[in-house]
């Protein structure tokens, strides 16, 4: 951007030049990706629900649709040792369920599935509009 300041003609062109040759090494490199707002919307949501610490790696992309649920459906569900259910979704998460909930709805692939974000960073993860469980996603 800087090379914008430049007002002789030969110089700017010499520094944009420069500017897109270093861009250029650094993308081959894998040290910069550029992904369009859609590609990074989907990355987003696929990433929903997963802890990064403070990785922000969206700080520049517009905010003006986020994501306070997502929808997909059930490939497995199974218990654990202590009666918890661990849930294989169809975007490739696994969820587990945290709280002490029964659920009583029947675990079938296909099913639709749906977690949205809760209070203080949970979030709750029904099956087929059942009763919502607390969840925490694993992957």
């Amino acid at each position: 951007m800087a090379c914008r300041q430049i007002a002789a003609p030969e110089a700017r062109l010499a520094c944009f030049d420069a500017a897109a040759g270093a861009f250029e090494t650094a993308q081959q490199q894998g040290e910069v990706t550029v992904i369009d707002t859609q590609a990074a919307r989907e990355t987003r949501a696929r990433l929903f629900g997963l802890n990064l610490g403070t990785a922000d790696l969206f700080a520049g992309l517009r905010q003006d649709a986020p994501i306070n649920a997502i929808e997909t459906e059930l490939t497995s569900a199974r218990q654990d040792a202590r009666g918890q259910w661990i849930f294989d979704l169809a975007d490739g998460s696994t969820w587990r369920q945290i709280d002490g909930e029964n659920v009583t709805i029947r675990m079938r692939p296909g099913a639709s599935v749906r977690i949205r974000q809760a209070a203080m960073g949970s979030y709750l993860l029904s099956v087929d509009g059942g009763r919502s469980v607390r969840a925490r996603r694993e992957n």
